[in-house]
């Protein structure tokens, strides 16, 4: 059941908000404009504030909603962390566009929401609170994702695995923006 599970968390994940929105709405494609990411963020630089909002709710969903079924079929904590990024590397690698997906950022906070309400809050907090300091989503993104890390892994010790699997695919996902963020060129809001 658990390798179901995960199969079916990837396949979730696969599914491009992003992408399938600008296609209903005949906005601009994100792979092609503004920073060339399927994600929210850039989603609100080509086709505005509706449709970021909604892609940040349809990638939260679906790191949320796998990781919700594993609870309920009394998966271990580690089983539902795994689940849940199995639906984060579905994002990140998507099957049906190529593997070229997101940053897997607000899919992690889904996943973060139902495995740990409070980390995922204090990610929230740390991301707003960087992002209005820096106007850089990429930094806020670095700065919340490690952060939480240490309060998971105190209260859920038995996730420690996969959510620091999680930080590094995050990080590594951000290595351009982290080269940009060095050189001084990374975009800002």
């Amino acid at each position: 059941m658990f390798w179901l599970l995960a199969i079916l968390a990837y396949l979730l994940g696969s599914l491009s908000f992003a992408i399938l929105l600008s296609r209903l709405v005949g906005a601009p494609d994100p792979r092609a404009n503004g920073s060339g990411n399927p994600g929210a963020t850039n989603m609100l630089r080509v086709a505005g504030r509706r449709m970021a909002i909604l892609t940040l709710l349809g990638d939260v969903i679906k790191g949320l909603l796998p990781v919700v079924v594993a609870q309920q079929l009394d998966f271990s904590i580690q089983d539902q962390a795994w689940i849940g990024l199995a639906a984060v590397i579905g994002h990140l690698y998507p099957l049906y566009f190529r593997f070229r997906g997101g940053k897997g950022v607000a899919t992690a906070a889904g996943m973060l929401l139902s495995l740990y309400p409070l980390a995922a809050l204090l990610a929230i907090g740390a991301w707003l609170l960087a992002f209005l300091l820096t106007r850089t989503s990429s930094l806020a993104a670095l700065i919340a994702t490690p952060m939480t890390l240490p309060l998971l892994a105190w209260q859920q010790p038995a996730a420690l695995l996969p959510m620091s699997v999680l930080t590094c695919l995050i990080v590594w996902r951000h290595r351009s923006n982290l080269r940009d963020l060095f050189a001084g060129k990374e975009r800002h809001f």
